[in-house]
């Protein structure tokens, strides 16, 4: 029997029945007869139109630019537990996000036994470094693993931007003054936090705990961060090099903007944060207490 009126009070479809993520922009989501409805102008990726949105067979619905939510639409998310981002074209920004998911904590348990256990801990961080670097490295020093990987970058950083005729003096962040910095570590720092988004968004939908990383220790995003600098070299230094490239056609225009636009496009056509995803659970995997010794080695991220 239907309750209130918003509709069902309890039923759910369990978040392993469900798809992934549903992107909507340039609409109004509201609720209609316990039901989603939404209300696109078009102009994006879906054509003008009224859209009945099957919300209970999706886990996380991305709400992009040029849109609105009801009060009574974020109830009735809530109440069948699928989870609502507010996020820039593509997801290259979460601005903000409902604190729902996964209905089950049993990933987030097995990256806090992971965190909590030393042994656990380096091994995971040396699968991250594998994974990004194409080989297993015999190193189980974390501080070794980054100096490695940092001698490493400098060869990619390299690599690339004589690909995309990028003028490459190394790389260079002033926190203070960052708009003082050269065109292509200024577009660096704008795909980083593109890249960043992406793998906020990522976390959320999965329902890890953002401030347990393997790698980065200090901030409250420290797995989100983890997470992007499994992209980094396929997606992240592409994306700047490549818009400076462009940029060089279009001058005048900011190159923040010009970044964005990039890496919205690159995140889409490439289905990165499905990725992200999809590394995430890799780390955890049902069943698994901990980390499965290195002896073989996964495909590297696209």
């Amino acid at each position: 029997m239907l309750k209130g009126r918003l509709g069902l009070e309890t039923a759910r479809v369990p978040h392993a029945d469900r798809h992934g993520l549903l992107w909507l922009e340039r609409g109004r989501l509201s609720a209609e007869d316990g039901t989603l409805r939404f209300v696109c102008a078009g102009g994006g990726d879906l054509d003008a139109g009224d859209y009945a949105i099957p919300f209970q067979m999706v886990s996380f619905i991305c709400l992009g630019p040029g849109s609105a939510v009801t009060q009574d639409a974020l109830r009735l998310l809530a109440r069948h537990g699928t989870g609502l981002a507010a996020v820039g074209e593509h997801g290259v920004r979460l601005y903000a996000s409902m604190p729902f998911g996964p209905d089950a904590s049993a990933l987030a348990r097995r990256q806090a036994l992971a965190w909590g256990d030393p042994v656990a801990r380096v091994a995971l961080a040396r699968r991250m470094y594998a994974w990004r670097l194409g080989e297993i490295l015999p190193q189980t020093d974390l501080n070794a693993l980054r100096g490695i990987e940092g001698a490493r970058m400098k060869e990619i950083y390299r690599r690339l931007a004589q690909q995309y005729g990028v003028a490459w003096v190394g790389r260079r962040y002033d926190r203070e003054q960052p708009e003082r910095d050269d065109e292509a570590n200024q577009a660096l720092n704008h795909a980083a936090t593109a890249v960043q988004g992406a793998a906020l968004l990522a976390v959320a939908a999965t329902g890890a705990i953002p401030q347990l990383g393997f790698i980065h220790e200090d901030s409250g995003i420290s797995f989100c961060l983890d997470v992007a600098d499994l992209f980094r070299d396929s997606i992240t230094v592409p994306i700047a090099f490549g818009a400076v490239r462009d940029a060089q056609r279009t001058p005048a225009e900011p190159m923040e903007r010009i970044v964005r636009r990039l890496a919205g496009r690159t995140l889409h056509d490439k289905k990165v944060i499905p990725s992200m995803i999809d590394r995430i659970k890799e780390m955890f995997p049902a069943g698994a207490a901990n980390p499965e010794p290195l002896t073989a080695l996964a495909d590297p991220c696209p």
